[in-house]
């Protein structure tokens, strides 16, 4: 029974890998609605407060250059025809190998360039031009252009959007859209009712991982789910779990490596600590060393490529991440692999590490030794290690000198490579493996460098390494879950935590876990759904527009400060009822909306800002709604607003505050005036 309960496992698993690559976004659980188009007056305030409306922050946003992109395309076609010059620019630096370069930098130049010169109108520098034709003209030569000749457009193009179009695009429905979007965004409250959970793919010491599908998008992930009461019980283990999100944290922010697994979200329930990761479903190379055996010196050549890259990119951010071994390297289904599990990852940037941490037969011997600090040399000892692995299947240092410690055995025992090893790999793994920091391959001299150019890596062309152009010497099987049967990798015993006790104390402390990284979530989201999400929400606006034209009206700007929905505490049983807002300086009128979404005009509750006493600061918690605007009036009447929206009701806090305040001036303004005037007779 077990094994038939397994094997439905696995193939329900399949199946939502099958399903996450075919998009078909009418079938989804859960689908994304963005707000009313009316939330665009408060994000514009909320985000030129946060000096979030310029176009650096717009435009490096995948969303918003998207958004900027379309808006171009309608109203711009010069400059809609900038941006496909851009984007052939970004796919041209991304072309690793001199043939394919060098021809596709020639079609750029013939599309965007040529045309624009032989009708004299191309709009851009003449050093520009230069540096791209002197490019070419040395490629006769040497059959090859560098990556960098068109970067003078780039920063050109960027200029000329800035100044020429980017005021109108914020006057724009575009930038209306672009604020739809990030009030979205800024109120996403991810939650494990947001997925469909799988089988179970892994475990570790405080948890499980599993595969799942977001719902509202289809595609798959990793979930490592880490146990809130085993982690209580092993000390310092709820700051182990939080440290890992910080470390996660700062690998996913910005320019991600391909060879790290990345973090799009975090999110806590009572008992468990998520993190959602990218899915790697080819297995780890523990799990391929079981079944493939041992590697050959070519194809251990291109696993240390790529796992020296992602160990790079850890330490330029001052990260160490002192556990690497074959069992933290998983593949993707194409073969290429990343490094998983951030959990003894160390920030080194203030403080270098000093505790032995690390798995017992790849730790550095100056993380054994007890109080003496290191940083990221450590790593380059353990790849040292998970490469002779790979081609020996053994460690380096196993089962030599009995009755030595592992660290004695590694300083005072020379390394003997079997003569099987060729030269270049036996200076490779023995410059890694020595025991002296300042000797040590990639910790003296150039770094890193000094690995990449060793003679092992002489046929390789790094940049190819980066774009994951080399083919991967192991595809893992199609159609198989590369992983431990779910009931060999089993579960923990509950029972043997069921008198830990989880309190408020502990609420407490994760109370800031919850995360969203947004370049990865913007990056999910425009690589699968954008265009629909943006098709439903045109149809719902010109469903909006039909029903205003039904009613003589159109939809246009008020001078209001601020207008949205709201709620508001109202009627004889003091229920919170939908009301919709216009603050003015020296008024509030609140409204009632029909059916049909229009603003009744009847139904107008009018409240003169001169007959207001104070708006209170702090929001204030009434009928299990933490976040209530309270404005007391001069009369002793409150009124209480709170809505679901926590961007909105911050903003409509802070405008609230500000209005009434400006309101006051004015009023005294006009007292003093009348009683100057007054002095004059």
């Amino acid at each position: 029974m077990a094994d038939l309960e397994s094997v439905l496992a696995d193939v329900s698993y399949l199946m939502a890998m099958e399903k996450s690559k075919h998009i078909n976004y009418s079938k989804y659980i859960k689908k994304i609605v963005l707000p009313d188009e009316n939330v665009h007056s408060i994000m514009r305030k909320y985000l030129a407060k946060r000096n979030l409306l310029n176009f650096e922050k717009i435009f490096d946003q995948r969303l918003g250059y998207l958004l900027i992109k379309d808006f171009c395309e309608i109203n711009h076609p010069n400059t809609h025809m900038q941006l496909r010059f851009y984007d052939n620019i970004m796919t041209f630096k991304t072309i690793t190998t001199n043939i394919d370069r060098l021809n596709y930098g020639r079609k750029i130049y013939d599309e965007f360039i040529m045309t624009d010169l032989l009708i004299n109108s191309h709009p851009f520098e003449e050093e520009s031009l230069r540096r791209v034709q002197d490019a070419y003209n040395d490629a006769n030569r040497h059959r090859c252009v560098g990556f960098d000749i068109f970067d003078g457009y780039i920063e050109e193009i960027r200029k000329n959007i800035k100044n020429t179009i980017f005021d109108s695009y914020l006057n724009s429905e575009y930038m209306i859209r672009y604020c739809q979007w990030k009030n979205y965004e800024y109120n996403l409250n991810v939650t494990k009712e947001d997925f469909s959970i799988h089988r179970i793919i892994g475990r570790g010491g405080f948890g499980e991982v599993y595969g799942c599908r977001k719902l509202d998008t289809g595609k798959m992930y990793a979930m490592k789910c880490l146990d809130k009461k085993r982690l209580k019980i092993k000390n310092g283990g709820p700051e182990l779990a939080l440290h890992e999100r910080n470390i996660l944290i700062r690998v996913s922010k910005g320019e991600v490596s391909p060879f790290i697994v990345h973090m799009t979200y975090a999110f806590q329930t009572p008992e468990k600590l998520c993190y959602v990761l990218v899915l790697m479903n080819g297995g780890d190379l523990h799990y391929h060393l079981c079944h493939h055996g041992v590697f050959s010196e070519s194809e251990m050549r291109f696993f240390a490529c790529e796992l020296i890259l992602g160990l790079h990119h850890m330490h330029s951010r001052k990260i160490v991440y002192r556990d690497l071994k074959p069992a933290n390297i998983l593949l993707d289904e194409a073969g290429h692999i990343r490094i998983s599990d951030m959990g003894l990852a160390y920030d080194f940037s203030e403080k270098h590490p000093t505790s032995c941490v690390g798995t017992h037969g790849y730790m550095a011997p100056e993380v054994m030794r007890k109080n003496e600090p290191y940083n990221s040399s450590a790593d380059w000892f353990s790849l040292g290690c998970v490469l002779f692995k790979l081609i020996k299947g053994t460690l380096p240092f196993y089962n030599r000198g009995s009755g030595m410690t592992e660290l004695e055995r590694i300083v005072t025992i020379p390394l003997d490579l079997p003569l099987s090893f060729s030269t270049e790999v036996r200076t490779l793994i023995s410059g890694l493996l020595c025991p002296e920091i300042s000797l040590r391959l990639g910790c003296y001299d150039k770094g890193i460098e000094n690995i990449k150019s060793h003679p092992f890596f002489n046929s390789i062309d790094w940049s190819h390494v980066l774009y994951l152009k080399y083919p991967p010497p192991l595809i893992p099987p199609r159609g198989e879950v590369n992983a431990a049967n779910a009931f060999d990798i089993g579960n923990f015993d509950s029972d043997h935590f069921k008198k830990v006790k989880l309190n408020e104390k502990d609420d407490e402390f994760y109370k800031d876990f919850n995360v969203i990284i947004s370049e990865r979530w913007q990056s999910d989201i425009t690589q699968e759904i954008f265009d629909l999400i943006n098709s439903d929400a045109d149809k719902a606006l010109q469903k909006k527009r039909q029903k205003l034209k039904k009613y003589g009206s159109d939809i246009e700007c008020s001078h209001a400060i601020l207008e949205g929905d709201l709620l508001k505490l109202s009627g004889p049983f003091q229920s919170w009822q939908k009301k919709y807002l216009k603050l003015y300086t020296n008024r509030m009128e609140f409204y009632t909306k029909n059916k049909d979404g229009m603003l009744i005009n009847k139904s107008l509750e009018f409240i003169p800002m001169i007959d207001v006493k104070e708006v209170i600061k702090d929001f204030k918690k009434i009928n299990k709604n933490d976040k209530c605007i309270v404005i007391v009036l001069k009369d002793e009447t409150k009124i209480a607003i709170t809505s679901t929206d926590k961007i909105l009701i911050s903003q409509w806090r802070d405008e609230l505050i500000d209005g009434f305040r400006l309101s006051t001036e004015m009023i005294l303004e006009k007292k003093a005036g009348v009683v100057l005037a007054c002095s004059k007779i």
